[in-house]
């Protein structure tokens, strides 16, 4: 990686966020002896909750370990190019995001519906016929699943429209494979689509996720588009960020211990707070809290490369049943949102799930030598810019899990989605619902 790295211009308001709010936060943050609420990391949930405190009138005070906002959801700029930390989407029918976030403002730039599947040696196109009537015909002849299987995908969509987000999750559950048998789609269509595509969205390549939330994630999809902001997904943390009051966002700060209404920090500063909000990922809820609870995660590792231009003919994901490789999913991001690349370039990700620890070297040789088969021998000159290792992506999800409690103490808090279902959405609406339990008390 480069010592110097070059920041696009529209970068500006990512990156240079981080020093503007620190400062001001400097300038601030000592002078607060007792604060309204607390809000332990400025992740999604966080910043949600901070959001809808300051709209309610609350002060909140966000302090964050890292050197900036977004949690999960970060963007790295490297020679003009912008990383996501792992491939991410919004799903812009979300309902939390629909109601909090200014799509405009993020200047959306959106996928295809559908995604293209490889398949003896070249790419079969699965899309929606009412979102994309040109690919009609292509969907209908793809060899993956039957004409019975697409008509039940149509009428899967048609069911799952009418639920409410509540929903999909109070009722009884089984696992997605189970389901997907259940609702009788064939074998070849759960092979070549379902576990490709959703596998992807649950980084998991079982389907042993929850049903619900397969139900929830589906009905997305159908009711919307699949998006990344112009300036990378930290974009949309950023922006709950540059709404609050300046002095409300205390980043590098860690803290070692929460009791009653005190919040210790590392450097030995004590905080208090009438309430507080703890808003981190999962492992350090459970630190925070003192709490021994076992949990599984499902693990991605995306792997970026610089190219001449785009290997993919269409602006979607495309996907490789054959879940043993190393390649699960390419993505050509600056294909959807072209300032993710520098002017005549195209930035590439690929995405692999379930391997645990990474050689970087060998994870990028086997890739390069898998996409050459796919590609042709141009794929040895792409230039590999970066790896990321996310071993916590997502808490495992199953009919089986246990919901949360939002109220751990009668002025301690969590949000995140972990104590939901694993999303952004999720996320945004444990954040929400905190920020209304602290306002009507």
């Amino acid at each position: 990686m480069p010592t110097k790295v070059a920041v696009p211009q529209h970068l500006t308001n990512v990156l240079f966020y981080r020093k503007s709010k620190t400062i001001c936060a400097e300038n601030s943050f000592h002078n607060m002896a007792n604060h309204d609420v607390i809000i332990v990391g400025a992740g999604m949930a966080g910043l949600t909750c901070a959001t809808y405190l300051n709209r309610f009138g609350i002060k909140p005070l966000v302090i964050e370990a890292s050197d900036a906002v977004g949690g999960r959801v970060r963007t790295d700029a490297q020679d003009g190019y912008l990383l996501d930390r792992g491939f991410q989407i919004l799903l812009t029918a979300y309902p939390e995001a629909k109601q909090l976030l200014n799509y405009d403002a993020l200047d959306l730039k959106t996928f295809q519906s559908g995604a293209l599947i490889r398949l003896n040696g070249g790419f079969s196109t699965m899309s929606d016929p009412f979102k994309e009537p040109s690919k009609f015909i292509s969907t209908l002849l793809s060899p993956v699943g039957s004409l019975i299987d697409k008509l039940k995908v149509l009428k899967l969509s048609q069911e799952v429209s009418k639920e409410s987000t509540e929903d999909f999750f109070t009722t009884q559950g089984t696992d997605t494979l189970s389901f997907l048998q259940a609702y009788g789609w064939s074998e070849d269509m759960i092979a070549n689509f379902f576990k490709p595509f959703f596998g992807g969205v649950f980084l998991e390549n079982e389907l042993a996720t929850s049903s619900n939330f397969f139900r929830f994630v589906f009905k997305q999809f159908y009711n919307g588009e699949a998006a990344i902001p112009a300036r990378g997904m930290q974009a949309i943390p950023t922006q709950l960020a540059n709404q609050l009051p300046a002095g409300a966002i205390q980043l590098a700060t860690r803290v070692e211990k929460i009791t009653g209404n005190t919040v210790l920090l590392s450097d030995g500063q004590t905080l208090t707070a009438n309430s507080i909000v703890i808003a981190t990922d999962a492992t350090q809820a459970d630190r925070l809290l003192n709490r021994s609870q076992q949990r599984t995660f499902n693990t991605t590792t995306c792997t970026y490369f610089a190219a001449d231009r785009s290997p993919l003919t269409e602006k979607m994901l495309a996907l490789n049943p054959n879940r043993l490789s190393v390649v699960h999913n390419v993505c050509v991001p600056s294909d959807i949102a072209p300032s993710y690349a520098p002017d005549g370039k195209s930035l590439i990700s690929v995405s692999t799930q379930g391997i645990s620890g990474v050689d970087e070297q060998k994870l990028t040789a086997h890739i390069v030598q898998e996409l050459t088969s796919w590609f042709g021998e141009e794929v040895k000159t792409w230039k590999y810019l970066r790896t990321y290792y996310l071993p916590e992506s997502l808490e495992k999800y199953t009919e089986s899990t246990p919901p949360s409690s939002l109220k751990i103490a009668q002025n301690l808090f969590e949000c995140g989605d972990h104590v939901a279902y694993p999303s952004l959405n999720a996320a945004m609406a444990t954040g929400r619902k905190v920020a209304e339990m602290i306002a009507n008390q």
